[in-house]
């Protein structure tokens, strides 16, 4: 989203009818309370879910916490997804949140970290010019934003139709296999994804399906445009082993 709140209200009023469900892929950068933000997307009749990027963080505490404090989100607070599967339309969908951050796990290598819970012994790790104020926030903000192993497992233990993420999977040339590995255990078929402001659809050789969304773009899980966003980014070659589609 990036706070282009402009285009969901310009595209919600051109639609023949409203929708029925809406996920938002993160970085929505919240200034205000998610439940002000998403007013005229509830005030359609639609339910709406959502999962974190990596700039939901950007703003601090506070721009966290108008994206994920129950108390100041009552009305969309429980729409939050990340390491969930939900029934939404008919289909199961699961979230996975955040981005890679190499103090946790930079795939292809293996993880640093498995669960949050590591964060304090790590500590030793960051050396004498770190205040404590600074460690501080670096462990709230890995432990928001970043995609821990035990958040993939937990998910790999569950059965999805489609999974839907922040980070990409290996069908754009920047995104991580580890994604497409996650859709095959729980036996999703389609990755949905945001955070390289591009909309494209892909299918891997083995029959796996992924659909890029551009930023404020409106995209069906059939990859019908709802309506435009943002200006779209540049994609370039399909990795091997992933088709582009028209």
């Amino acid at each position: 989203m990036h706070r282009r709140w402009e285009h969901v209200q310009r595209g919600l009023v051109a639609l023949p009818r409203p929708p029925r469900h809406v996920v938002l892929l993160g970085d929505m950068e919240c200034h205000e309370p998610l439940d002000a933000l998403t007013a005229p997307i509830r005030a359609a009749g639609a339910t709406l879910h959502w999962i974190f990027g990596n700039h939901d963080y950007d703003g601090g505490p506070e721009m966290w916490a108008n994206l994920a404090d129950p108390a100041l989100n009552p009305l969309t607070s429980g729409g939050a997804l990340h390491g969930r599967v939900v029934e939404i339309g008919g289909l199961r969908v699961a979230g996975l949140g955040g981005t890679f951050r190499p103090r946790v796990w930079h795939p292809p290598n293996p993880p640093r970290l498995y669960g949050r819970a590591e964060l304090p012994a790590d500590r030793a790790s960051l050396g004498p010019g770190w205040s404590e104020q600074a460690i501080g926030a670096l462990e709230h903000s890995l432990g928001a934003m970043a995609i821990w192993p035990e958040d993939v497992e937990a998910l790999a233990a569950q059965r999805a139709d489609v999974l839907v993420t922040h980070e990409a999977p290996s069908s754009h040339p920047s995104g991580v296999a580890v994604l497409d590995d996650l859709a095959r255990r729980m036996g999703a078929r389609l990755v949905i994804h945001g955070h390289h402001h591009i909309g494209y659809r892909a299918r891997h050789q083995d029959g796996l399906e992924a659909q890029g969304v551009g930023a404020a773009w409106a995209m069906c899980q059939l990859g019908q445009v709802h309506w435009p966003g943002e200006k779209e980014r540049w994609l370039g070659r399909s990795p091997a082993g992933w088709e582009y589609l028209p």
